[in-house]
């Protein structure tokens, strides 16, 4: 690949508040939480972020209201040095949100989260020239046409499609029948079948040679090829999971794009999941390009 080239991102970009608390409360019961913290967030954005860090060209494709929230989130993504010509705002109209509450004793978290309220990226929103130039595309399929219109110019132009499918959602699948690349999360994968390797096997037959799902602290399951590969989670002292599998997804693309093989590129992603969980929010704990260096990678 050559390595001017950008990253092509399309998917979610938010703007999370993010505070700590020590359990989770009951009904009617008030909650004082420490540690506030504002940073962007979003599965695409965040990944994108973990990979300019890294030293790889990206640009995004999202969506953002024309609110405040909108404003700091496309300045931290410019900050992130990030290529933010596809992010399309929507007069009159929210940017997405969350509010993220975090257990660090439970390493769990409890996201709440609003979606921005203007109509979706449409395939006609789409810079077909970056895309086709792009070294990958790297989607969370939530902008479904958009998604699916990308990724069939992506493969014309022999342009890896890599996926971070969080729900499985309307549109998932043809997704994953385009795709190179598809790692499901754990809750995308109980929706499909009883097991992960189940689907696995399901993702591997509708055509893609990489497929995988994402377990949190118990690892990772993987099928390459039609070989099955299983790993448990770096350790960590976790104490908010918030962004973790975006990183899991920015290392496996990082992996893709720098020619690395596919087990070389799920250990990355790994480890790079575990670094972010000892820290609060998605993007403090994004391990340095020195770090990454020192890994070898």
């Amino acid at each position: 690949m050559n390595s001017n080239s950008p990253i092509f991102g399309l998917g979610q970009c938010s703007l999370d508040y993010i505070g700590m608390i020590p359990a989770y409360p009951p009904p009617d019961v008030k909650c004082e939480f420490t540690n506030m913290q504002m940073q962007g967030g979003g599965p695409v954005a965040n990944a994108l972020v973990a990979l300019s860090r890294w030293g790889l060209p990206c640009y995004i494709s999202a969506v953002v209201g024309d609110d405040a929230f909108g404003k700091t989130i496309a300045d931290s993504l410019r900050e992130e040095g990030i290529d933010t010509g596809g992010l399309v705002t929507r007069i009159g109209h929210l940017s997405q949100f969350a509010f993220i509450v975090t257990e660090p004793d439970m390493a769990r978290r409890t996201i709440f989260w609003q979606r921005p309220t203007g109509m979706p990226i449409q395939p006609d929103n789409l810079d077909l020239e970056v895309l086709q130039k792009s070294s990958a595309l790297h989607t969370d399929g939530i902008f479904t046409e958009a998604s699916i219109f990308a990724c069939i110019r992506a493969k014309e132009a022999g342009i890896p499609v890599i996926v971070d499918a969080g729900t499985l959602r309307d549109g998932m699948l043809d997704i994953a029948r385009l795709s190179d690349c598809f790692i499901a999360s754990e809750t995308f994968s109980q929706a499909m079948a009883e097991d992960p390797v189940e689907t696995c096997h399901k993702l591997s037959e509708l055509g893609c040679r990489f497929v995988g799902v994402t377990l949190g602290a118990k690892g990772y399951i993987a099928m390459i090829d039609g070989r099955v590969i299983k790993k448990p989670a770096y350790p960590a002292r976790a104490i908010d999971t918030t962004g973790c599998g975006d990183a899991f997804h920015a290392g496996v693309s990082y992996g893709i794009v720098q020619g690395l093989d596919a087990e070389e590129c799920l250990d990355l992603g790994a480890w790079a999941a575990a670094s972010v969980s000892t820290q609060i929010g998605g993007r403090k704990g994004i391990p340095t390009y020195k770090e990454l260096k020192e890994r070898g990678y």
